[in-house]
């Protein structure tokens, strides 16, 4: 536990400025970000008498060993600034709301020649038009089902797209109406896309326009005795009409707002946004936090207001945010909402009428939130604090580990040797912090001396940053604090206990690999999998957990966590290897032209035996490119005749470059491309 008056500037060295502050660590982790319109007279806050701070203050100013500051020109400038940097860093001791779940979105992808609607989840991209969120995926495709009968836009993918092209027969829904089949030219490419602009208009709130219409339509048709075609137009304005009811006019002014409420506790503060677009409800969504801060229900509001349009521009900020209670100061924030909009934004408290009684509502779904919550976290915290203090007197460390970090090696006979390493961290897997390496220090099968070189590597990084905790000059603290691919550097914490996967020589050749590096306050222990027995450096009988252990359970789920990152980087590296082509090797050949190669020759077999006159037959291939695939072809060796592992029949003439499907583990088939981790990073 460090004393703040170790680190406290020297006085008149803070500048009485708008600016933002991070405190760091003893491991150069910033810890805490906030913001000040005065830089001096916010930090001389947290360096008086301990007694006189809130409880969670002094955790962190005892916790942190530094603090630095940034000088900003404005109030808007930090708040910008504050958001950026608690997204880089994300400090322990800062506000950090946790989505409750992932809100699907209605998306239209207008970036696309013949738009699409469908489900979307996670970040945004750019060029699609996003309704919602909605709570769950089910009331979107209900809305769309209905909406498909007036707007009959494409909702397939891009495959079921192009073999309807190529076949000339659409899908299902272009039989029955409910596409207007583009991929077979019913539709053109300008019509489709001004039936994806009136689905968007619709869902934007503007109903009135085509009701009134489709309405016309339908009497003017039943006046001309075409009854069959009122009859589809009546059923088209009721399905309107029936999916309008789907979301209820909640203001009569048709206004474009967000409303958000905050429940709180002392320890915990519940969040809930309600998206009112056209006067009705279009989403909801809800976040919680733990108040690792002393803050206020201001403060709540105004990060909650950094989360949720943090990344938003244009309409996606609405002209009106309602809210509990104002951040103080309001006007930077209201600047900021301005800016991201592009036009003015009004940031207030509901006084009276419609808007106050939504409000209330809203309300009442953040307290009931934050009740769920409680309820459903309650046991898993226990459960998850037994297990850490089971591990803790099992092993006898000093206190529970909160960061845990496991390793293990994978290969298929001593070929493509990876290995993993995986983080939890206070119970909970981070799967940001995940890491693959390739075993470069030998070839073979060794999977102890594979440990020992891991563990040598990731701890030598970590001692190698450890080294850079001295004060960063100016300008330098970014680039430091990223690796040389612009990564974060995220070697530089190091786990209270590191678990391997094995027993005694996996668990000898990691301590030595620590002892090597003269690290002597990490703890090491390997989890069997045959007896599933916990074992310990210089031990000779390993420590038995009862079966209905908590602790067993964490490091059974560690363990597990680890195999399944390693094998999936050792399958997908063994179909990459299965999968290389001689075409790889010529320099400036792209995909593009080797798919063309292989398309126009059909195999790489029959393109080694053309002349260079053949090779320039292929679009997009000049004759100094024929001549060095020609050379680079006739260097390198013929590959080996594919063989079918069923029957034994070998078939010499598949060899044509292209994905096929590799054997991963006996009786586990494994495609080839087969799709890495989404996290995780090759060191």
């Amino acid at each position: 536990m460090a004393d703040p008056s170790s680190y406290r500037p020297r006085p008149g060295e803070i500048p009485d400025s708008p600016g933002v502050y991070r405190f760091r660590d003893e491991h150069r982790r910033v810890i805490y970000v906030g913001k000040a319109k005065s830089l001096r007279q916010r930090l001389a806050n947290y360096f008086q008498d301990l007694a006189g701070l809130h409880p969670r203050t002094r955790t962190m100013v005892t916790t942190a060993a530094s603090v630095e500051w940034t000088v900003v020109s404005t109030e808007v400038e930090a708040l910008q600034l504050e958001y950026s940097w608690i997204k880089e860093y994300d400090p322990r001791f800062n506000v950090k709301y946790r989505d409750d779940k992932s809100y699907p979105y209605l998306a239209v992808t207008m970036n696309e020649e013949y738009p699409r609607v469908q489900v979307m989840r996670g970040h945004k991209k750019k060029g699609v038009r996003y309704f919602g969120p909605y709570g769950h995926a089910w009331a979107i495709r209900d809305t769309v089902d209905l909406l498909l009968r007036v707007f009959p836009v494409r909702t397939c993918s891009a495959g079921v797209f192009k073999n309807a092209t190529r076949t000339g027969r659409p899908c299902l829904l272009g039989y029955i109406g409910k596409c207007s089949a583009p991929c077979v030219g019913r539709v053109t490419e300008d019509e489709h896309r001004e039936l994806a602009e009136e689905f968007c208009d619709f869902m934007a709130g503007r109903t009135g326009t085509y009701i009134r219409r489709l309405e016309t339509a339908m009497t003017d048709a039943a006046e001309e005795m075409e009854y069959e075609r009122a009859a589809r137009l009546r059923d088209d304005i009721e399905a309107l009409k029936k999916a309008m009811e789907k979301s209820a006019v909640v203001l009569a002014d048709a206004t474009d707002a967000d409303l958000i409420a905050v429940a709180e506790d002392e320890l915990e503060a519940a969040v809930q946004i309600f998206h009112v677009r056209g006067g009705r409800v279009r989403g909801q969504r809800g976040w919680v936090t733990d108040k690792v801060e002393d803050v206020t229900t201001a403060a709540l509001v105004e990060h909650a207001l950094q989360q949720l349009y943090g990344e938003e521009k244009g309409d996606a900020v609405p002209k009106e945010v309602l809210v509990p209670a104002l951040p103080d100061p309001v006007e930077p924030v209201q600047q900021w909402l301005t800016d991201r909009r592009g036009s003015n934004v009004s940031l207030r408290i509901p006084q009276r009428g419609d808007k106050k009684s939504l409000m209330e509502t809203v309300a009442r779904n953040a307290q009931q939130s934050l009740v769920l919550h409680k309820t459903k976290r309650a046991s898993d915290l226990t459960t998850r604090s037994r297990a850490l203090e089971e591990i803790s007197e099992a092993l006898d460390l000093d206190s529970a580990p909160l960061r845990i970090e496991c390793y293990d090696i994978s290969h298929l006979q001593g070929d493509d040797v990876v290995a993993s390493m995986v983080v939890f961290e206070d119970g909970l897997s981070r799967k940001s912090e995940y890491r693959r390496f390739q075993i470069k220090g030998f070839e073979g099968q060794d999977d102890v001396r594979s440990m020992h070189e891991v563990i040598t590597r990731r701890f030598r990084r970590y001692l190698a940053e450890k080294e850079k905790t001295g004060e960063w000059a100016d300008g330098d603290e970014l680039r430091d604090l990223k690796d040389d691919e612009g990564r974060p550097k995220r070697f530089a914490y190091p786990p209270q206990l590191v678990v391997v996967d094995g027993g005694q020589p996996q668990v000898a050749a990691a301590k030595k690999a620590l002892d090597e590096l003269g690290i002597d306050d990490i703890a090491v222990c390997g989890l069997a999998k045959r007896l599933e027995e916990v074992w310990l450096p210089d031990e000779d009988d390993p420590v038995v957990l009862p079966r209905t252990s908590e602790g067993l359970y964490l490091l059974q789920r560690v363990r597990d966590e680890a195999h399944r990152f390693a094998i999936t980087y050792q399958r997908a590296k063994r179909a990459k290897r299965f999968r290389a082509s001689p075409l790889d090797d010529v320099p400036g050949l792209g995909e593009t032209r080797k798919q063309a190669l292989i398309k126009h020759f059909g195999s790489v077999k029959k393109l080694r035996s053309a002349t260079i006159d053949q090779i320039c037959e292929v679009p997009g291939i000049g004759r100094k490119t024929a001549e060095t695939i020609a050379v680079a072809l006739a260097q390198a060796a013929p590959a080996a005749p594919a063989v079918n592992t069923a029957t034994g029949e070998i078939m010499d003439d598949m060899e044509d470059g292209t994905p096929g499907t590799t054997t991963g583990a006996p009786g586990e088939p494994v495609p080839a491309g087969a799709p890495d981790e989404r996290r995780g990073q090759e060191t």
